[in-house]
């Protein structure tokens, strides 16, 4: 991929959908880190869905020729840091202000409980700072919002199925008491002619309650494209097992498993979907 590939716009039509942070990276040139962040360029509208933890986003940008001063809003699937961290320096680069669209729960305190211990795994407290005290809009919402024309957020995604638990260990408090519940999760969707494509940022409220609930929010039209983390790395394989087997009611054309999803997880939808899946690193483009 050449860098200058991502600076023209995208055929007319098309939406753009770029990796610019993620675990893996496609191609020479590019830097890997534990986050994700995706360029959007839907019409002449730009969108980042993500900014990873910051560590790489600005220099992934800039070697595929994505100028992040030219963006249109900034949407976070959840407030974790590996989905957050970028979002001040890019708010630093717009000269502009614009919308950051998020859950409001994205914005707690969050911590993880671990066997050594509980560390923050929140929106770094003097980002957080920046982020409610800068010229841009924050845009708290629980409910779907269409982002720019033709791009719209899940909002709070309903927890119907109980194969779906949130893995334990996440929390609100720094002793870690308080379960977190995590509902800020939020995923990005948008219409093609050949169905919806879905951006997944976490999946915490898990990946079929979400294709599900975004089933019901575009009238039962087919889902083409799923592509983002999914949050099975620790998963136990019966719930594996019925992941993959409720994905198949779908019929998804295009599968990415991205960031969380785990080695294991990983390799099982490979195997279920033989010709849909995709490997999407930092660099991977995609038009829709």
């Amino acid at each position: 991929m050449q860098p200058s590939s991502l600076a023209s716009p995208p055929r007319s039509g098309t939406t753009r959908v770029a990796v610019l942070a993620e675990n893996t990276v496609a191609t020479r040139d590019l830097v890997a880190e534990h986050g994700l962040a995706f360029w959007v360029q839907a019409g002449s509208a730009r969108l980042l869905f993500d900014t990873g933890q910051g560590l790489v986003l600005g220099a992934n940008a800039r070697q595929l020729g994505v100028d992040l001063r030219q963006l249109d809003g900034v949407v976070l699937s959840h407030g974790h840091y590996d989905h957050t961290g970028g979002v001040t320096e890019v708010l630093g680069l717009v000269a502009k202000g614009i919308p950051v669209h998020a859950h409001p729960d994205a914005l707690q305190p969050k911590f993880l409980r671990h066997a050594a211990g509980v560390r923050d795994i929140g929106i770094p407290a003097p980002r957080r700072a920046a982020l409610l005290s800068a010229s841009c809009s924050v845009v708290l919402s629980r409910e779907p919002r269409e982002v720019v024309p033709g791009v719209w957020t899940t909002g709070e995604v309903p927890r119907r199925h109980p194969e779906e638990t949130i893995e334990a260990g996440f929390c609100l408090d720094s002793e870690g008491h308080r379960p977190d519940p995590l509902k800020d999760d939020q995923a990005l969707f948008f219409g093609t002619a050949v169905g919806t494509v879905v951006l997944l940022g976490c999946a915490h409220a898990g990946v079929i309650n979400t294709l599900d609930h975004i089933r019901d929010l575009t009238n039962g039209k087919p889902v083409h494209a799923v592509l983002g983390g999914m949050h099975l790395r620790n998963t136990s394989e019966a719930r594996l097992q019925w992941t993959v087997a409720a994905l198949q009611r779908f019929e998804i054309g295009r599968l990415g498993a991205m960031h969380c999803t785990g080695v294991a997880a990983s390799v099982a939808l490979w195997n279920a979907f033989p010709g849909r899946c995709v490997a999407c690193g930092v660099g991977s483009t995609f038009e829709f």
